[in-house]
């Protein structure tokens, strides 16, 4: 029988708890957080933009990752922020939108821009004579839009097959912010297809590059496994670490919250999975990058110098 049913156009963001002892304390944590990860990447940015011995397409994509890591997480901080404040958790169907387009092309283009890097350094290892020839700046650039198309036209689909459902269930999303799995839970209107799209999209994407950057790496292996030289073996394996490190923390995340089966179930555990890959790895790519990388740390040394010889001279 069909009932009369009011559309649901504001939402409430349940957040990680509703404990109101610890509102405060969250929010200093992941101001904290938050202010980390934009000054690590953005500083990131900046530095490989003023060190021209940076401008290589190696250090080219990685300014690339630090962005779409800001991105990431400013889609989803200050919302979260102000429902710590505020306790005001309510978002208007719009706000919900924006962010979940922003976030969702975030995500795509970073998965992109990662299988980019893994090209970058197969490349670089297993071709060094030919590397100033094949990874051209034309080739890097193409690289970086095809991430970021990609991107705009994943979260674009995803969003406008949203605005086919209706939400009359429930205006309680459970979840930190507005991700798209538990919007599909409080649908009046039956998300099979939805959801179907994102198990083959969301999933075609994440593949695609994953099998991208196993295939690069493998190569990778093989050529460092030929070398006699254990210094060679030793610079590769460190140039390589650091990527294989953040590449396993985000897709291991992201496959086991969009790819793993009956994902529509355990809220808490999706919250938690989310948290990881939208709050910690973009915190942490900064420092996977930078510690062990004597190139970039040398610059740092050079802009400090920079900045702290002249007060001292005058």
């Amino acid at each position: 029988m069909e009932e009369n049913k009011t559309q649901v156009i504001e939402f409430v963001l349940m957040g990680l708890t509703d404990h109101p002892g610890l509102q405060i304390l969250l929010f200093m944590v992941f101001l904290g957080i938050y202010i980390i990860t934009m000054v690590g990447n953005i500083g990131l940015i900046v530095l490989i933009w003023m060190n021209s011995h940076l401008h290589t397409p190696m250090y080219f994509f990685l300014g690339d990752l630090a962005l779409a890591d800001a991105c990431i997480s400013s889609a989803v901080s200050p919302k979260m922020f102000m429902s710590f404040i505020t306790q005001n958790k309510i978002i208007s169907l719009s706000e919900c939108m924006v962010q979940l387009n922003f976030f969702s092309f975030s995500i795509t283009a970073e998965c992109c821009i990662l299988a980019a890097m893994a090209y970058d350094r197969y490349v670089a290892i297993c071709n060094p004579f030919l590397y100033p020839v094949v990874m051209t700046n034309r080739l890097c650039s193409q690289l970086s839009i095809f991430s970021y198309v990609v991107g705009f036209l994943h979260s674009a689909f995803h969003v406008g097959l949203l605005l086919r459902l209706s939400f009359c269930h429930s205006s309680k999303i459970h979840h930190f912010f507005c991700d798209i799995m538990p919007l599909y839970k409080i649908s009046c209107t039956d998300p099979s297809i939805n959801i179907l799209m994102v198990f083959i999209f969301s999933g075609s994407i994440q593949v695609f590059t994953i099998l991208s950057i196993l295939i690069s790496y493998t190569c990778i292996l093989f050529a460092i496994l030929k070398q006699k030289s254990q210094k060679g073996r030793n610079k590769a394996f460190s140039t390589c670490g650091s990527h294989l490190f953040s590449v396993s923390l985000f897709f291991g995340s992201l496959l086991f919250m969009y790819v793993r089966p009956r994902s529509l179930q355990a809220d808490d555990q999706d919250m938690m999975d989310s948290l990881f890959y939208t709050i910690i790895i973009p915190m942490l790519n900064p420092f996977i990058y930078s510690l062990r990388n004597k190139e970039v740390l040398e610059a740092l040394r050079t802009v400090l110098k920079g900045v702290v010889l002249p007060k001292n001279i005058s």
